[in-house]
């Protein structure tokens, strides 16, 4: 799973995820992407598995782009324990994604592969997503 090599501070605060994306809204490298339209943190595990679901159904042919990283560390305290003595140690890694945001990139393969690899790999995430190609998104502009 992705995690960080090292660390500045054990744990954080938790954050909000209030507006859209600023950054990570255009396809650099491919020619389809993954784009989300709501807020959440995605988990480092849900992240591996969708990208094993889209390089296992293009048989890895052409090359996939993981564009977000789980550098957020969320803490969880055992079940059935009291309040106090402190916070819970760390359970997870997250990445936080506002709407907007780019997930995934593909290219190398023909669009209908590209499109159903996309499509698999949205059932493993727990947010909303749309499918977008490059030629799109330059004629939105």
């Amino acid at each position: 799973m992705l995690m960080p090599k090292r660390t500045k501070r054990r744990t954080q605060f938790r954050g909000r995820l209030s507006g859209k994306a600023a950054r990570g809204i255009t396809i650099t490298q491919g020619e389809y992407a993954i784009v989300t339209t709501e807020p959440f943190w995605i988990k480092s595990n849900q992240i591996e598995s969708a990208r094993i679901a889209m390089t296992r159904f293009m048989k890895r042919d052409g090359k996939v782009w993981v564009k977000i990283f789980p550098d957020k560390p969320v803490s969880a305290k055992p079940a059935e324990v009291r309040m106090g003595s402190g916070k819970g140690s760390l359970d997870h890694w997250v990445a936080p994604v506002k709407p907007g945001r780019i997930l995934f990139e593909i290219a190398g393969v023909s669009d209908k592969i590209a499109r159903e690899a996309l499509r698999l790999a949205m059932h493993k995430l727990p947010v909303k997503c749309k499918i977008i190609s490059k030629v799109e998104q330059e004629g939105d502009k």
